[in-house]
C-alpha cells in the first residue's frame, strides 16, 4: 500500500469537514461522476448534515487533515424497508485508485454489517466509471440492472447502473 495511504484516516463527517467536502464535490472531475450539482455551497452540506440521524453513517477520508473522499449510508425509513440501506461516495481525483474508495467502502459496510444489521445495500454508478464499478465488484456488490438516460451529465443524458450487495 501506498505510505500516504497508509496516512489516511477515517472519520465520522462533522462540522469541521463542511468546507472540505463543498471543496470535493465541486471538483468538476468529482462533480461529473456523481449526481451532485455543481458549485454548491458549503450550507447545503450544512443542511445535510444537520438532517443526519442515527439511521445514516457519514464518513470521511481524511489525510493530513485534507478531505479527500466522502460515503454515506442512508437506512431506508419505511418499515418494510429498514433491512435496506444506499451508499453514495466521491473521492478526490488525485487519490482515486489509491485505495481510499477501498477504505471509505470498507468503513461503511462494517458499520451496515454489524451495527445496522442491514441485510441488502444498494447503489448507483454511472454506466462509464469502470473504476468505481470495479471498487463495488470488489466489495460484493452485483449489477441488478441498467438504467438508461438516468441523469444528464455534461449535457448528455447517459445510463447508471443499479447495484447491490446482499447480507
Amino acid at each position: 500500500m501506498n505510505v500516504a495511504v497508509d496516512q489516511v484516516v477515517i472519520h465520522r463527517f462533522t462540522d469541521a469537514h463542511i468546507e472540505g467536502v463543498t471543496a470535493l464535490y465541486n471538483d468538476p472531475e468529482v462533480c461529473r461522476q456523481v449526481l451532485q450539482m455543481p458549485y454548491q455551497s458549503a450550507d447545503v452540506w450544512r443542511k445535510r448534515l444537520a438532517g443526519a440521524d442515527d439511521r445514516s453513517v457519514k464518513l470521511v477520508a481524511l489525510h493530513q487533515g485534507q478531505v479527500i473522499g466522502n460515503i454515506g449510508l442512508e437506512q431506508y425509513a419505511r418499515i418494510r424497508q429498514r433491512h435496506v440501506g444506499a451508499i453514495g461516495m466521491g473521492v478526490a481525483a488525485a487519490w482515486q485508485g489509491k485505495g481510499v474508495g477501498s477504505r471509505l467502502m470498507a468503513a461503511v459496510l462494517e458499520v451496515a454489517d454489524n451495527w445496522m444489521n442491514l441485510h441488502r445495500v444498494e447503489l448507483t454508478v454511472f454506466a462509464d466509471n469502470e473504476a468505481a464499478l470495479a471498487l463495488y465488484r470488489k466489495f460484493g456488490f452485483e449489477t441488478e440492472g441498467r438504467l438508461r438516460d438516468y441523469a444528464i451529465r455534461d449535457g448528455v443524458l447517459v445510463d447508471a447502473i443499479s447495484m447491490a450487495r446482499l447480507k
